[in-house]
């Protein structure tokens, strides 16, 4: 996977949490709570990411959750109707999400926490499809990979050494 460093503090960047699961730890004292948040960061222009933060309160494992997204941001190639620029299969762990691109009016149709990651990178046009496990965190997590690694044609060219123009063809 190929990660650039996007500095947070120059976004700005808005959260949705996907997910709050509360834990039990058994100790001897009897049970102890805590709480996992799963919160996914973006700014609607093509900068999405995912963060995990965990506490004895809701708000507070929430703001460590949009802090640990900040850190993780992945820049999203996108077309120029706000979609992707090719389709992509994200691998996260036994989650798999089909990313197909579509054209101008599609809207996003997409599951839940796949759904999210799109409106927080600023998609306006795709098609997705979670194949394999369900689990919130490895759907987002498979997403956001897929999401990363897509390639513009600008890139595609560069690499290969040919003109824009024999790329898109």
């Amino acid at each position: 996977m190929r990660h650039e460093i996007i500095d947070a503090s120059q976004l700005e960047l808005n959260d949705k949490v996907v997910s709050i699961k509360r834990v039990t730890k058994v100790v001897k004292g009897g049970r102890t709570m805590r709480f996992t948040a799963l919160v996914v960061v973006g700014d609607g222009q093509g900068h999405v990411g995912a963060g995990l933060g965990k506490a004895t309160e809701i708000p507070e494992a929430i703001r460590k959750g949009k802090e640990d997204a900040a850190k993780n941001l992945v820049k999203v190639a996108l077309d120029d109707n706000a979609s992707i620029t090719h389709d992509f299969i994200g691998k996260f762990g036994s989650a798999s999400v089909l990313l197909k691109r579509a054209p101008e009016g599609t809207g996003v149709i997409a599951g839940g926490p796949a759904r999210i990651v799109c409106d927080m990178a600023g998609i306006k046009n795709i098609r997705t499809k979670s194949l394999g496990s369900n689990n919130k965190q490895n759907v987002v997590l498979a997403t956001i990979a897929g999401l990363s690694q897509l390639k513009s044609p600008e890139e595609v060219a560069a690499k290969r050494g040919k003109a824009l123009s024999e790329v898109r063809a």
